[in-house]
């Protein structure tokens, strides 16, 4: 028998399952601003790979992290003090294999980014499919500035989210910007009070995990995929991914719920 989501426990992540199809991520190490160590980076790696396989009828995921001061601080600079090199590039195996598995994760994520959100935090924030963020929160890929570059995707997905020009800015010099500059520049959908934001991160998620779990996992595929092709080449992979839904059953519960004038209740089946 698999075993139950509720009982997975982890060292770095709290996991709290509310309604029956949203799961609230927590990064809890707030004595380091929520900082990633190496068991942060495994214990994302198993939460996010395992999803790849179960979903454990979870339809929507929300990432934060513990407390109001930060989301995450990036690596963690005091446990990489002394590292020598092998065992600095094996730890950032597996930040690479995080952040491949949360961009490639079949479940929608959104980021609720209630701090500071600096270099690896940026990135995963980044990585998710949407962010909102607390009105005080602040981003930086500050990497540059430390002998490094950004190396979870940074390079990659801020370009994608802000455009070139301004994430060239952002990378090369290193400088903060506040979460006002980064729902201008693309990377947020939203800046709320820090009251508000998880439960308005968690009040979009349960809208989505209310629609057709096998749609909104082909559709996310569709847009993810499509945007790394020309768009004939999209078009041709949006048309695979719509016709895996004519033959499901929630593709006919949908239709049948509307004209009898009625909430439908998808199976992902």
């Amino acid at each position: 028998m698999p075993v139950k989501l509720e009982r997975i426990e982890f060292d770095t992540l709290k996991l709290e399952r509310l309604g029956e199809h949203v799961l609230l991520v927590t990064l809890d190490r707030p004595e380091a601003s929520n900082a990633m160590n190496t068991q942060m980076g495994l214990d994302l790696v198993a939460l996010l790979e395992d999803f790849a396989i179960d979903q454990y009828d979870i339809r929507c995921l929300v990432l934060t992290g513990q407390g109001e001061k930060a989301f995450c601080a990036g690596g963690d600079l005091k446990e990489r003090k002394g590292m020598t090199d092998e065992a600095w590039q094996r730890q950032h195996a597996i930040y690479e294999r995080m952040i491949r598995a949360l961009m490639g994760c079949p479940i929608p994520s959104i980021a609720a980014v209630n701090g500071a959100a600096y270099g690896g935090g940026c990135e995963i924030a980044a990585a998710c499919d949407f962010a909102y963020a607390a009105e005080h929160a602040r981003f930086a890929l500050t990497e540059v500035t430390l002998g490094i570059m950004p190396g979870a995707g940074g390079t990659q997905n801020l370009p994608r989210a802000m455009g070139e020009r301004r994430a060239k800015e952002v990378i090369l010099t290193g400088l903060p910007f506040t979460a006002q500059q980064a729902l201008d520049w693309g990377l947020l959908n939203r800046v709320l009070p820090i009251g508000d934001l998880v439960p308005e991160a968690l009040k979009t998620a349960e809208r989505i995990a209310g629609n057709a779990p096998i749609s909104v996992r082909q559709a996310k595929q569709a847009m993810h995929r499509g945007m790394q092709m020309s768009v004939w080449d999209g078009l041709a992979y949006e048309i695979e991914a719509y016709n895996r839904m004519v033959p499901t059953e929630d593709r006919r519960e949908g239709v049948l719920a509307f004209n009898e004038k009625r909430r439908p209740n998808f199976k992902g089946r």
